[in-house]
């Protein structure tokens, strides 16, 4: 029986992903409110894992022990070619932390951004410090409830911020409420004229079609970057009329990224404005967003 394309490509990564735990060295195992969250170490590679109710277990953040600088999965590399559009974001917020890899780079990066993480999972906060050198400081802050309870805070804050990240997955899904035609205006209204929004979503599965309607029925214009593997994908956005990479030279940058195994010109050459969804489908909202249905 020959599989879908989609189907195969799902089982190849899971049986990546599978392999790659085999003889990991395993230094923490913590029931949290919503999983298990494993931290785990195979070759200098440290990885925090989450294990779902399904008995699935996937990688949420890995770090390089021998090159800390760089960055392990490829959808973070994917995220940093947001630098594109505005070399010089000054407040920064990422709705899901992770081992804090990416805030963690931006503190170097950029060393006058503030950078925001917003993490539901008070486990996760306490692991990334213990296990990932993740560490606050005046720049560098974490906020340790819903992502949307957040944004919805933030918004009669009157805050804003010039690059948001969304980067929140359970372990199977991105939880619905963080995938609906609200929350994104929701997000939308949070960024500053000419504001960038970058998503780390999927790149294959019956959700799709569904989500790609949802982030273009509030942005209008998607730039769009697939991972080879076709595992993730990231969504760029804009609050703004004329959604484009700024033609300025990005040599300065390019260069300070590849300590971090980031290759802009190559990743800015693979985004794509490409419409490869069904516009027919319905926008997903607070009504209705099957996400843990649709993801599988």
């Amino acid at each position: 029986m020959k599989l879908p394309t989609n189907q195969l490509i799902c089982l190849i990564l899971i049986l990546a992903n599978f392999f790659s735990y085999l003889g990991a060295k395993e230094l923490h195992r913590e029931r949290s409110l919503y999983r298990n969250v494993i931290v785990t170490e195979k070759n200098k590679i440290r990885c925090m894992r989450f294990e779902t109710r399904r008995k699935k277990i996937s990688n949420q953040a890995c770090i390089n022990l021998k090159k800390p600088n760089k960055l392990v999965f490829e959808y973070t590399q994917s995220i940093l070619a947001g630098l594109a559009y505005n070399p010089l974001p000054k407040n920064i917020l990422i709705i899901g932390l992770g081992g804090g890899v990416l805030p963690q780079a931006f503190e170097k990066i950029l060393p006058s951004a503030i950078i925001t993480s917003v993490e539901i999972d008070p486990a996760v906060v306490s692991i990334a410090k213990k296990y990932f050198n993740y560490k606050e400081n005046d720049r560098v802050k974490t906020s340790t409830q819903d992502g949307r309870v957040f944004v919805k805070r933030a918004l009669r804050k009157k805050l804003s911020y010039d690059w948001i990240i969304l980067d929140a997955f359970n372990g199977d899904y991105i939880p619905e409420h963080l995938l609906t035609v609200e929350f994104l205006q929701e997000v939308k209204n949070l960024l500053s004229d000419g504001g960038i929004l970058s998503a780390n979503t999927f790149s294959s599965s019956e959700l799709y079609n569904y989500e790609s309607v949802t982030y273009q029925a509030v942005f209008n214009q998607l730039h769009i970057l697939h991972s080879p593997t076709k595992g993730n994908r990231i969504i760029f956005a804009c609050n703004c009329k004329n959604f484009k990479i700024p033609s300025e030279s990005t040599k300065k940058l390019a260069y300070q990224l590849e300590s971090y195994g980031v290759e802009l010109d190559y990743l800015v050459a693979r985004i794509s404005t490409e419409i490869d969804w069904d516009e027919s489908v319905k926008p997903l909202t607070d009504q209705h967003s099957p996400a843990n249905l649709l993801s599988r």
